[in-house]
């Protein structure tokens, strides 16, 4: 992230910001379960809010230093900090009720990455499990506010389409302020006649 990007999800305006308006309405109705997964969480502003909802914890930040903060603030708590590429998840299958991305895909440089990212995050869910999240729309002050910094927002009917094609279902996107995603892992599998 750029000085100003990194500034300002580190701070605690952001943190208010997501907790109260972004992550009630992005995991409402979501069932979260006891297993959860955070995919980049960053400074970990979705982190605490998460952490008192779930009875495990676990986040995936690329980040290695960012990582390393998370880790000594949640060191003694239900919370588990992992280093790694959401791309490439370090996890077995069917390990989480619930997965978690917000405000992270415009981070990820490609859009065959960002599939890949939601690829994954099918293959760790448990059957019946559920993917939650939010990100930015696409905009030319949030274009101008990434300069030198990777800003790759994700198109919200690509999103519906790559989520479906994937084998997720239902699936809601809903586009105000923001966007906001659930998708269910089907509690089992089709069977092929």
């Amino acid at each position: 992230m750029n000085p100003d990007h990194e500034s300002l999800c580190g701070g605690p305006e952001w943190a208010e910001y997501l907790q109260t308006e972004i992550l009630p309405v992005a995991t409402a109705g979501a069932g979260l379960g006891k297993d959860m997964l955070e995919i980049g969480p960053g400074p970990g502003a979705a982190t605490a809010w998460l952490c008192e909802r779930v009875a495990r914890l676990t986040v995936l930040e690329s980040d290695e230093s960012a990582a390393g903060r998370l880790a000594q603030r949640y060191g003694d708590s239900n919370v588990t900090v992992d280093t790694g590429d959401a791309a490439l998840m370090p996890y077995d299958d069917q390990s989480f009720d619930s997965v978690g991305s917000f405000t992270m895909l415009h981070h990820v440089p490609t859009a065959a990455a960002q599939h890949q990212i939601l690829a994954e995050a099918l293959r760790v869910l448990r059957p019946g499990g559920t993917l939650t999240g939010s990100d930015s729309l696409a905009s030319t002050g949030l274009h101008h506010f990434h300069h030198d910094d990777t800003y790759n927002p994700v198109d919200p009917a690509t999103l519906l389409v790559w989520l479906r094609a994937l084998g997720f279902g239902p699936v809601t996107i809903t586009v105000g302020d923001v966007l906001t995603f659930t998708a269910r892992k089907p509690a089992r599998e089709a069977s092929s006649s």
